[in-house]
């Protein structure tokens, strides 16, 4: 397969890149243009809104029970040095291509079109499944909270995780009423998330204050506990290091801290949704890297505190896996900082939900405008300036699949594509260094390519802890748009026609 130079500056082929220039030129064209409106606060805010969900008021005192004790604080910052690795890359990329797309955009521009292809199609799935996973989770908060106070929805609407359910009815309404949000506008999205996430932070500082008042210094002893080896996996739901090189991951003891960390990950994702709103940013070279390290920075911290102060409060060994922050609470004879948890989680994990189809939103109208998917879908609305035609669509499929379907399972392809972009984030960034050195950056990921090379590596190492089963899921929604793109994009590929004019 060719991979020569052409006029453009591209490559021939399906490895053609996207020239940075063209890329930014794409988003003059009225239509297809979205407004900026976005500062650095509005973003670490997206940024704190999306990370902070289910990951710290339940994983917490899963990961301390199972695998690590009270290093799980450790296992925190394990996980957020990954992250800090992989988003020391998204900041180069978001300053320097301002464009909607995050990692999709970056691909294109450094590895080429059947790559950013293959990251954007991973991407869709990975938002969407996010997405849903979370609303089907705020539904049982929101269900919870009803049963306080007397109020039950019949069976049949509580989900198919219910015994004797069928539907979701509160995680569908919650994905229509947030997909009407995004679709009036960011700024309005912006305030609401403000708003949300100022509950969920002080929630969490609750009980980080209140929790204190509360810790035992023998529940810390001892705080790495002995190792264990784990049960050994069968067939598909082993990891995939151990089904190919033998090596079993252990619970406890130092190793027990990168199992948890593994774990824990997801409680980390959704900092590079922030690099999808890089086209809605009013100052993207200054405002994207402080919005993306800033909110990566503020949520490892409240992380690591809130691990210490809940295993503080119980021994690792008596920690609920269900709600762990709310029981320890109960154990020490203070429900009512139980019931604000339970209200902090509901309420945060509405922003959560609407970031995360906010970024695949951005996602599916930049592979849109590319001609890689319909460009029926990258025309904005002519009065708010978004991309309302994909964020319908999305919102609407995705309201269904949390609505009819019990999709637990498949939450770890989540952090199976988040990873997988992690890794092509920080291969181009060594790429294009190369490649288009004189590219201004307002940003530059310091030791390149010492750091993206780490990034990778780390990232590697994560996906090699998920389950065989989740890898194969995740090869055949590759094999799929692997079709896709052979019988629709690379034929209406703008790039691959020559079409260059957007904006001129």
């Amino acid at each position: 397969m060719s991979t020569d130079t052409d006029p453009s500056g591209g490559r021939r082929g399906v490895f053609r890149t996207k020239p940075v220039e063209q890329s930014i030129r794409d988003t003059e064209e009225p239509e297809h243009a979205l407004k900026k409106s976005l500062s650095a606060v509005d973003l670490t805010v997206f940024g704190v809104g999306v990370i902070i969900g289910t990951g710290i008021f339940v994983l917490t005192g899963t990961v301390a029970k199972n695998n690590a004790g009270p290093a799980t604080a450790l296992a925190f910052v394990a996980s957020g040095i990954v992250c800090a690795l992989a988003a020391l890359c998204y900041a180069e990329f978001a300053s320097t291509v301002p464009v909607a797309g995050s990692a999709y955009t970056f691909a294109y521009a450094s590895l080429g079109e059947l790559p950013a292809w293959i990251i954007g199609w991973d991407l869709v799935l990975e938002f969407a499944l996010g997405t849903a996973v979370v609303a089907v989770g705020w539904s049982g908060y929101v269900r919870s909270l009803m049963d306080n106070v007397g109020w039950n929805l019949p069976a049949g609407l509580q989900g198919p995780d219910v015994e004797g359910g069928t539907f979701d009815l509160l995680a569908f309404i919650l994905i229509l009423v947030l997909t009407a949000i995004l679709v009036v506008g960011m700024k309005l999205s912006a305030r609401i998330t403000a708003v949300v996430v100022a509950i969920k932070v002080g929630v969490v500082l609750i009980v980080i204050v209140a929790g204190l008042f509360f810790v035992k210094a023998a529940n810390y002893d001892p705080f790495i506990p002995e190792k264990q080896g784990q049960i050994e996996g069968s067939g598909w739901d082993a990891p995939l290091v151990q089904l190919l090189f033998g090596y079993e991951p252990t619970n406890f003891g130092v190793m027990g801290i990168f199992t948890a960390a593994s774990i824990v990950f997801f409680a980390f994702i959704g900092f590079d949704v922030v690099a999808t709103a890089a086209e809605e940013t009013k100052l993207p070279q200054r405002d994207m890297p402080r919005g993306i390290l800033g909110s990566l920075l503020i949520c490892t911290v409240l992380y690591v505190a809130v691990s210490l102060v809940v295993t503080g409060m119980q021994h690792y060994t008596e920690l609920s896996i269900s709600a762990p922050l709310a029981d320890a609470f109960k154990a020490t004879g203070h429900p009512f900082f139980a019931g604000v948890i339970s209200f902090g989680a509901a309420v945060g994990l509405t922003t959560v939900c609407m970031i995360l189809l906010l970024g695949q939103t951005r996602v599916f109208f930049a592979m849109s405008r590319d001609g890689l998917l319909p460009r029926f879908f990258s025309k904005t609305h002519p009065r708010f300036r978004t991309p309302y035609r994909p964020t319908i669509l999305l919102g609407v499929i995705i309201a269904i699949v949390a609505g009819f379907t019990s999709i637990n399972e498949l939450a770890t392809l989540v952090n199976i594509g988040t990873l997988f972009a992690f890794v092509v984030v920080a291969l181009g960034v060594i790429i294009l260094r190369r490649t288009r050195p004189d590219l201004h950056r307002a940003f530059r990921t310091p030791l390149v390519p010492l750091v993206p090379i780490l990034s990778v590596a780390a990232s590697v190492w994560l996906m090699l802890n998920l389950p065989g089963e989740t890898w194969f899921r995740f090869a055949v929604w590759m094999a799929i748009g692997f079709v896709v793109y052979a019988l629709y994009g690379r034929r209406n590929s703008r790039l691959g026609r020559g079409d260059t004019t957007v904006g001129r």
